[in-house]
């Protein structure tokens, strides 16, 4: 029994020891350390022109802006608060809503990466960063509520191997915008290859569980260099919303050619499909069929983005319609 007691305390003493040798280390870096912050400030408005069954419409929209503020408490520790004003559809003249979006505590040491709060998903944020072009159209799982940007929860990434990273997020499953509990949670699971520098492979599913499963799959390809970027992906989810045999499936295409510094060309294709249900002789989603999207970015100075640019939506049920836009982004 003393020798058991005697081996417990040398090697409490050796754990003592290399922590205290550790925090030596990194107080002498806490030491040179300045927290600091800043502001978060993203506006996103228009200019557009529909012409649908004959008939045209146009106007100016404030779609969107972030406000919020991020900080830096240690070389390891950070956080931020973001909140997402935007249009509350159906109402006249339009309002604009708060959400809080990002609420989160971030520690990050070599390859590890916690964050926990109102966090970003994982989801579709390596092909939100490809596309790279929010401010005028979202990537196709947040246009197509596949998933949510964001949601309260947890995720951890790891850098397994130089060019492979694991991420995996335990997540309330309901969005940012539906934040309750019960006891249904969503669990996430990804990886991402990067064989090359700046060329992407990434696996993603998750699921979440009542009666019926919600189960989602994803497959992405990407390559970002300096004059030219593109991705491809492909979407599907089973049991949408929970409800048994409620499925459909997305694929998105998006490429981007640098012509100067101050000038891109871009074009996107998404196409969504959903099964039948009951008698129906259609899909359930009404965003079913395909898109097309395709214009310029020019960039006058640091932080706004000008693109005028065509669209064309062509539903499974419903008209057809054809856009002009001119969005504009402002990043503070």
């Amino acid at each position: 029994m003393k020798t058991v007691q005697t081996y417990s305390i040398i090697v409490i003493f050796l754990l003592v020891s290399i922590f205290t040798k550790s925090q030596v280390a990194e107080n002498s870096n806490y030491q040179t350390f300045n927290p600091s912050g800043k502001p978060i400030i993203t506006i996103y408005s228009n200019f557009s022109v529909h012409n649908s069954n004959n008939t045209s419409n146009y106007g100016f929209e404030i779609l969107r802006a972030y406000l919020g503020y991020s900080h830096n408490f240690s070389p390891n520790f950070s956080g931020k608060v973001v909140f997402d004003v935007s249009n509350k559809a159906g109402q006249k003249p339009t309002a604009m809503t708060a959400f809080l979006k990002n609420a989160d505590l971030e520690y990050k040491k070599n390859s590890v990466k916690v964050d926990f709060g109102l966090i970003a998903t994982k989801m579709f944020k390596i092909q939100e960063a490809i596309w790279g072009k929010r401010y005028l159209y979202k990537s196709l799982q947040d246009e197509y509520d596949f998933a949510s940007s964001a949601d309260l929860g947890a995720s951890v990434d790891f850098q397994i191997l130089p060019h492979l990273s694991l991420d995996f997020s335990v997540l309330n499953g309901e969005g940012y915008k539906y934040i309750q509990l019960d006891s249904t949670v969503l669990t996430g699971l990804g990886l991402i290859f990067e064989p090359f520098d700046h060329l992407f492979f990434r696996v993603y599913a998750d699921r979440m569980k009542k009666e019926s499963a919600q189960i989602s799959y994803v497959a992405f390809a990407g390559y970002k260099g300096k004059t030219i970027s593109f991705g491809a992906e492909y979407n599907r989810q089973n049991g949408h919303e929970m409800i048994q045999n409620k499925n459909f499936s997305g694929f998105s295409l998006y490429s981007t050619v640098v012509i100067s510094s101050k000038l891109n060309v871009f074009g996107r294709f998404d196409t969504v499909k959903s099964n039948q249900l009951g008698t129906s002789t259609a899909g359930w989603n009404s965003t079913d069929g395909e898109f097309y999207i395709a214009g310029l970015e020019y960039f006058p100075t640091k932080g706004i983005q000008i693109s005028p640019n065509f669209r064309y939506t062509n539903r499974t049920i419903g008209n057809s319609e054809t856009s002009l836009y001119l969005n504009v982004g402002l990043n503070l």
